[in-house]
């Protein structure tokens, strides 16, 4: 294989079991000869973050095609991140992201991965925090695995947004409740054989189990999940990208004015397995 010109590819770890950064260009990035070592790394650190990488939309959505099935938005290739009406209207709905959540729990097959890179700051705030749920099942004591391996979790938009409004009126409700449940495993087995926790502000609540009793435990699971070993949170620079693998991370935003023109573009890859 011909080496670049300017072949510039650099790792680091982030923290021991959780993410990887990687100083790169453009070119390197764009030429999909470290595809795969960015695909294994996703597996096993869960969060990598490009370092003041300045993609532009073209460049973004190019380069992650290069890493699997590039899967639209419903707004086209990217997706525009910004509480500003006018530059996203579903603001609203995007409220739900500073809450602790796994994209696509609603889907059969969830995304594979998602990328932000960061275009324009809050003047304070606006981290994005992370956990991987893959070392937090790997942690757990072996009594507990077995309590809560069969377990199966009901998720809904209605649980989500009760955190961002706990007081809808009955239309709000009832639009929310129109999109229904979906049942799925709390742990979920991958085709690699490997096991992650399935959480975050989605799931309602566990099958089979006392309210109160299903509440308690997924509490406990999302204190476990997001404590300091296993989570972090990436302090933005304008030009950096941020990839995570969707089916073993939970993430959400960090506080910040609302009345700032933050604005973050996203891309996603295509889910590749099932809930299992």
């Amino acid at each position: 294989m011909t080496t670049l010109a300017h072949d510039v590819f650099e790792v680091e770890q982030v923290k021991p079991l959780i993410g990887a950064a990687i100083t790169s260009n453009k070119e390197t990035l764009l030429s999909g000869k470290y595809a795969k070592d960015i695909r294994a790394m996703l597996e096993d650190r869960g969060v990598i973050v490009f370092k003041k990488v300045d993609f532009t939309d073209e460049e973004q959505v190019a380069f992650t095609k290069t890493l699997g099935n590039f899967v639209q938005e419903m707004t086209g290739d990217t997706f525009k991140i910004s509480m500003d009406k006018a530059i996203n209207p579903v603001a609203e709905y995007t409220k739900g992201a500073f809450y602790w959540h796994i994209d696509g729990t609603m889907d059969r097959v969830p995304l594979f991965a998602s990328m932000l890179s960061a275009r324009r700051l809050a003047p304070v705030g606006g981290n994005t925090a992370f956990c991987n749920t893959y070392a937090a099942w790997d942690a757990l004591p072996d009594e507990e695995k077995a309590q809560i391996e069969n377990l199966r979790v009901v998720h809904s938009l209605v649980a989500a947004q009760l955190f961002v409004e706990p007081e809808p009126t009955s239309a709000q409700f009832e639009g929310w409740n129109s999109l229904g449940t979906n049942e799925i495993p709390l742990v979920w087995t991958h085709m690699s054989g490997h096991k992650s926790l399935v959480l975050g502000s989605t799931a309602e609540y566990i099958v089979g189990m006392n309210p109160i009793e299903s509440r308690r435990l997924l509490i406990k699971l999302r204190e476990w999940c997001t404590q300091d070993q296993f989570s972090l949170s990436h302090a933005w620079t304008i030009g950096d990208a941020v990839i995570w693998n969707n089916t073993g991370t939970m993430h959400r935003a960090e506080a910040y004015p609302l009345d700032c023109d933050r604005l973050m573009v996203r891309t996603k890859l295509a889910g590749e397995e099932a809930f299992a």
